[in-house]
């Protein structure tokens, strides 16, 4: 195994300090809850959103902590959910007279944090809400999960409900468009190689050279299938084939598009997959909106990539649309 890192046991910690330092002062970092939150946060007129999951997604969620997205983030370990301590004392910390509304991927130990550490906030006389995110196509239960998992499709549950919070609705409001997102959003991901945990130090699963995980989840969970590698086009077919019947998306809709990388692809093959998923459903009447590509939800370094549709009407068009500020810089 070859990292960047110093006692695997830290390497949470210490991302957590790097993020907070490269922000120029716009988030806090709470090292005894794993805690990102946004300098100007809580604000009395504002529901603040929160999400934890396990480290090793990045940037989902600790790097998307900004204005239009997530107010706090409190992850657990690699691939790890949050103790229910994180939950509670990140959700107190954020606590706003208009609420606070926890998003939380559907995975048993982060529903378990987050259930709990919503009962503790309630006991306290706070209002949270609970948004639970299953937009994986790929298998009905699996290794950590009961029902879908919650995967890259999440980035759309965060930027719809951020951008609506920034306008200044309430909790109620919040909820029913996160809901919306969570019914018209659909996620394969397909990946080529596994990927090391910093503390385990070996692969957390085996792959040969010529074989691909069809359905994988991005804790490396199995998939719909084992097969062999085939082309890019053959790929995006496969992940197609999956995703477009599931709603299903039809001729006449409107769909955001995201190719999302797991960590070990360069970026040209995924400009690669979206160029090919992109003409085969204007072929077949499904307007592409607005594309994502680029590493959204990832599994360390994991070769490999997921295909989501998001579909789309006037409402969740305006709330893609408007402008946020997160920790990630492109120039």
């Amino acid at each position: 195994m070859k990292k960047f890192v110093n006692d695997p046991r830290q390497f949470v910690p210490e991302m957590l300090e790097g993020i907070t330092l490269a922000s120029d002062g716009r988030l806090k970092y709470e090292p005894k809850y794993n805690l990102i939150y946004r300098a100007d946060m809580p604000q009395e007129g504002k529901v603040s959103i929160i999400q934890g999951s396990g480290s090793g997604h990045e940037p989902a969620h600790t790097m998307i902590v900004g204005k239009g997205m997530l107010d706090a983030a409190c992850p657990g370990d690699v691939f790890a959910g949050p103790p229910v301590e994180f939950v509670y004392e990140t959700s107190k910390l954020l606590n706003s007279p208009k609420g606070v509304l926890h998003i939380v991927n559907n995975y048993t130990g982060d529903r378990l944090a987050f259930e709990q550490g919503r009962e503790m906030c309630e006991m306290d006389g706070m209002r949270v809400e609970t948004l639970l995110v299953n937009d994986d196509v790929a298998v009905k239960d699996s290794t950590w999960t009961v029902g879908r998992r919650g995967v890259a499709g999440n980035f759309f549950v965060i930027k719809a409900v951020g951008a609506a919070s920034e306008r200044g609705a309430d909790l109620d409001e919040l909820v029913r468009i996160g809901n919306k997102v969570i019914a018209n959003v659909r996620t394969l991901g397909i990946a080529l190689s596994s990927c090391t945990p910093p503390v385990k130090g070996t692969f957390l699963f085996d792959i040969a050279d010529d074989e691909m995980e069809v359905g994988i989840g991005i804790h490396g969970e199995p998939g719909r299938q084992r097969t062999k590698l085939v082309s890019a086009t053959e790929i995006v077919d496969i992940m197609l084939a999956a995703v477009v019947p599931d709603l299903p998306f039809q001729r006449g809709d409107e769909v955001a598009l995201m190719i999302n990388g797991l960590g070990g692809t360069p970026i040209g093959e995924l400009y690669v997959l979206y160029g090919i998923a992109h003409k085969k459903l204007e072929a077949d009447g499904i307007r592409v909106f607005r594309s994502y590509v680029n590493e959204y939800c990832t599994s360390l370094e994991m070769a490999g990539a997921s295909l989501t549709l998001l579909k789309v009407d006037e409402e969740l068009k305006s709330l893609l649309l408007d402008p946020a500020e997160v920790s990630i810089r492109v120039f």
